[in-house]
């Protein structure tokens, strides 16, 4: 894994003085914290096709080639390549003809915020805890200048990369296998997105704080996570496991969470979407055949998490970093 062009990318924008941290960390990565199946998964990359693509679509979908662009035999080694990176949480992808079913239908959540948030064209952008990669194509696809996000999963690294250089490859977006925490304060990014990541933070005011230290003076925060009903002072914290996972520690309302953001200095506070995930929009496919949401629900009353709290709603908030 070779990340050059991300440096390279970033040495002539208002990002470049990340170069003083990201390098040595990213060395450290290397060294040390990488997955032990990540060399199986380099080969898997290594024996990808990598000329662009005759066609492609980012705008309305993430779509690279078309199934004619490959013959038979060669959309067959694709198929069997890409199947050596499952599960496949969050996409779809539609790779030359090969349709990836992921867990998540992450388009049905880019079309509930991407008329409420401001435009990307130009932007630079951040998307925190981003999965394989799947918004940060579209975010691309809606024009901006730049997409970097950070995830800490080398499995979701391996997926982004598979699909970038099924792409033909692209300097203008880049995964990195870090964390929020790991970043220095940069103050640079004009739209930061954070989905589905702050009920996994142990300190989820620290996490706002992380993310307001990223964006530029006005840049706009899309903050996108599960919720409650309730007022101001309604938060759930779990005593255990919530819908099987052991790693949720706080289910703020909606109307709390908004308070958090206004007490941490964020400006004009707006809630812009609350919706309950169907069954629908996360299940088991093909490409990920391990438990989903229907296994975490109550099989009695799907309103109702298997440990009986309620059952996932989210929420998008907008807020704003002061000017």
């Amino acid at each position: 894994m070779d990340f050059s062009s991300f440096f390279k990318r970033i040495a002539g924008s208002r990002l470049n003085h990340w170069l003083e941290t990201a390098p040595s960390q990213l060395a450290e990565w290397r060294k040390y914290h990488r997955n032990g199946q990540f060399s199986k998964w380099e080969k898997v990359l290594a024996k990808l096709p990598g000329t662009p693509p005759a066609w492609f679509d980012i705008q309305s979908q993430v779509a690279f080639g078309q199934s004619d662009e490959l013959n038979d035999g060669e959309r067959k080694k694709l198929h069997n390549l890409l199947k050596c990176l499952c599960p496949w949480r969050k996409g779809p992808f539609h790779l030359y003809g090969i349709h990836i079913d992921t867990e998540w239908r992450s388009d049905w959540k880019w079309d509930r915020l991407k008329q409420h948030i401001s435009p990307l064209k130009h932007r630079t952008v951040l998307d925190v805890g981003c999965g394989s990669g799947y918004h940060m194509w579209r975010m691309l696809g809606d024009g901006a200048d730049l997409v970097i996000g950070v995830d800490p999963s080398d499995l979701f690294l391996a997926q982004f990369e598979a699909v970038r250089k099924l792409s033909g490859g692209n300097d203008d977006i880049h995964l990195l296998p870090l964390g929020i925490q790991q970043l220095p304060p940069l103050h640079a990014f004009d739209t930061v997105f954070s989905m589905g990541v702050l009920y996994h933070r142990r300190s989820p005011i620290d996490h706002l704080f992380q993310l307001q230290d990223q964006l530029k003076p006005g840049g706009e925060l899309v903050l996108e996570t599960l919720v409650i009903e309730g007022d101001e002072n309604q938060v759930l914290v779990p005593q255990d496991r919530y819908g099987k996972m052991n790693n949720v520690w706080y289910l703020p309302s909606a109307k709390a969470l908004m308070l958090w953001l206004e007490k941490c200095g964020f400006e004009q506070v707006r809630q812009v979407d609350e919706d309950d995930t169907k069954l629908d929009e996360q299940r088991a496919t093909d490409w990920m055949t391990n438990e989903s949401l229907v296994d975490y629900l109550d099989p009695n009353d799907h309103s109702k998490t298997i440990e009986g709290y309620p059952a996932p709603k989210r929420a998008i908030i907008i807020a704003n970093k002061a000017g």
